[in-house]
């Protein structure tokens, strides 16, 4: 699939496999279950669309900025917008809760930093596709159905292809990275969900941020200085917080209120596809006809996600 036409192709059949799975997920559920079950499904896809055209357009600012200044902009300004949108209160919580969203704003502040240091280095969708290795692993690990396993080793199989059989054509300081990045993401799942049951609306996601901002503002700082407040550098950084950061974890952050932490992890098998096809599309990173096979593999494991938790939720209303 090396041409224009096919790549573009794939990327509609994403869009368009992921809205197939939810009615044929719930066509055997009453309209109230239908929703409650794939509200959070549909939550989390648009936050992986929005997430990886956001990290598009962020590998076309790093020459700019850098990949820690990138990262910089991203966070500082996010926290800033959820801050003000949120107005999140500081009074009324235990140690435990304070300790909860500092582990949340380390582990997405890492998962940042690592992740664009690797597509600094190597091409976006196998930044991607190593770094998903992380949410799948904690599938495997945190599930009790022995269903998730399958799924989980369907989109493992996909994430395989999608290297093109292995990985050492890569830079291997960049797939340490991506791996690295992987392992955070894994992290902030856990700590995401635990802060959306202990933090009322988003106010421990915009608390998380100012502590990711800190966390990553000495170092774009020493990286790349005053280029950081040049106008179409901060123009561009606003745009990859929006796309990338302040849009994605806010759905996220609602879904995993409603949503198994290892579905959530399967669901995310979707990323690599996601990052294929905004590689094409905007960083001309041409898709071949195994990066089409291994796109089928994912969206087969994450329909099979959306099933199974369409089902436990209808299950659970007839109980």
């Amino acid at each position: 699939m090396d041409d224009q036409r096919s790549a573009a192709g794939a990327a509609v059949a994403v869009e368009r496999a992921a809205a197939v799975a939810v009615p044929e997920a719930a066509s055997a559920l009453g309209p109230r279950s239908r929703g409650a079950a794939l509200a959070p499904v549909a939550l989390v896809v648009a936050g992986g669309l929005s997430v990886q055209f956001g990290s598009a357009i962020a590998v076309l600012l790093m020459p700019r900025a850098g990949a820690l200044g990138v990262v910089t902009l991203r966070l500082a300004v996010a926290a800033l917008v959820v801050l003000v949108v949120c107005r999140p209160k500081l009074r009324g919580y235990r140690r435990a809760d304070w300790g909860t969203v500092l582990a949340f704003g380390l582990a997405m502040g890492g998962m940042n930093t690592l992740f664009y240091q690797a597509a600094d280095r190597i091409p976006l969708g196998a930044a991607v596709t190593l770094e998903v290795l992380g949410p799948l692993a904690l599938s495997v690990f945190a599930s009790r159905r022995l269903i998730n396993l399958v799924w989980a080793g369907l989109a493992l199989g996909g994430v395989v292809l999608l290297s093109g059989g292995g990985f050492g054509r890569l830079d291997p300081v960049g797939a340490a990275y991506a791996l690295g990045a992987g392992a955070m993401w894994a992290t902030y799942i856990v700590f995401s969900a635990r802060t959306g049951r202990r933090f009322p609306q988003a106010d421990g996601l915009a608390l998380a941020l100012v502590v990711a901002a800190l966390l990553s503002l000495p170092l774009g700082i020493m990286e790349s200085g005053s280029k950081l407040l040049v106008p179409s550098t901060l123009a561009l950084g606003a745009a990859v917080a929006l796309l990338s950061t302040v849009l994605p974890y806010t759905l996220e952050l609602m879904a995993l209120r409603r949503l198994p932490a290892p579905t959530f992890a399967i669901l995310m098998s979707l990323e690599p596809a996601i990052a294929a096809t905004a590689g094409f599309l905007i960083l001309d990173q041409a898709l071949t006809t195994t990066d089409a096979l291994a796109i089928a593999l994912v969206i087969g494991a994450s329909m099979g996600a959306v099933r199974s938790q369409a089902r436990r939720a209808g299950l659970r209303e007839r109980a």
